[in-house]
């Protein structure tokens, strides 16, 4: 073999998995694949054994005197074999409803490859009809239900917040996030950061006094962050048009060693 052919071989087989999909980040021996929108990982010329942390949109909050919305699911998946294509799906956060009154509209699933998917966050209810808050990853804000190991309970009254990634809705408050994968947030710039430490999935407040749990969640009448799974905020006054908060829109980060 000429010595061209060996350093081509040389270089080749140093190569090694090949990926793409997403915007890559390369932080303290990790690379990092992030999406914020629909689309593809692609692993090709071998395999990576990857993390991978997967959430939903937020919901939305209530109006008519209505809590914040629940944040979007949160799920984190361990030492994952990938050697193929894997559709990656990013849920939209819950709409601001358009009737007054109404409660939150869920957000959307997001979901990697055949992986069970996050489920969105339920929507604040209202203190019009009065109405409860729905189930989602966290719970909406007037009794919505979070799912086990995905998110929190929203509070229990309609002046109560959504139920974050992190912790129930409380009085105004949306409950706080998962800090769980601020050094993945840090690596890549997403998710809230607050003084140093990185949230995902914030539950939304309730009235514009009121902010949102820490990981994107929305003061009264605001919109939760995008791509951070965040609730939206309730509507403190009886109003129309409705002024409550849309949720946040989901993320899905794969990461692995260099």
């Amino acid at each position: 073999m000429s010595i061209l052919g060996i350093i081509a071989s040389g270089i080749s087989g140093h190569l090694g998995p090949q990926v793409t999909g997403g915007t890559l980040y390369t932080s303290g021996g990790y690379n990092y694949r992030v999406f914020t929108s629909n689309g593809t990982l692609a692993v090709s010329n071998g395999t990576i054994t990857a993390d991978i942390l997967v959430v939903a949109g937020g919901g939305a909050g209530g109006n008519f005197y209505g809590s914040g919305g629940g944040a979007g699911g949160v799920l984190g998946y361990n030492s994952q074999t990938l050697s193929t294509s894997y559709a990656v799906t990013i849920g939209a956060g819950g709409a601001n409803g358009t009737t007054t009154p109404s409660v939150g509209l869920q957000g959307d699933l997001s979901q990697f490859g055949s992986l069970s998917s996050s489920t969105g966050g339920g929507g604040g209810g209202n203190n019009g009809t009065p109405s409860n808050g729905t189930n989602g990853g966290s719970g909406g804000g007037r009794n919505g239900l979070g799912t086990s190991g995905q998110g929190f309970n929203g509070g229990t009254s309609n002046s109560d917040g959504g139920g974050g990634a992190g912790a129930v809705g409380a009085s105004g408050i949306g409950g706080v996030g998962t800090s769980v994968y601020s050094s993945w947030g840090l690596a890549t710039t997403t998710g809230e950061n607050v003084s140093g430490t990185v949230y995902y999935a914030g539950g939304g407040g309730m009235h514009s006094a009121n902010p949102g749990g820490y990981g994107g969640g929305g003061a009264g009448n605001q919109n939760g962050t995008i791509n951070t799974g965040g609730g939206g905020g309730g509507d403190g006054f009886y109003t129309a048009p409705p002024l409550k908060g849309a949720g946040g829109s989901g993320i899905v980060i794969v990461k692995w060693a260099v």
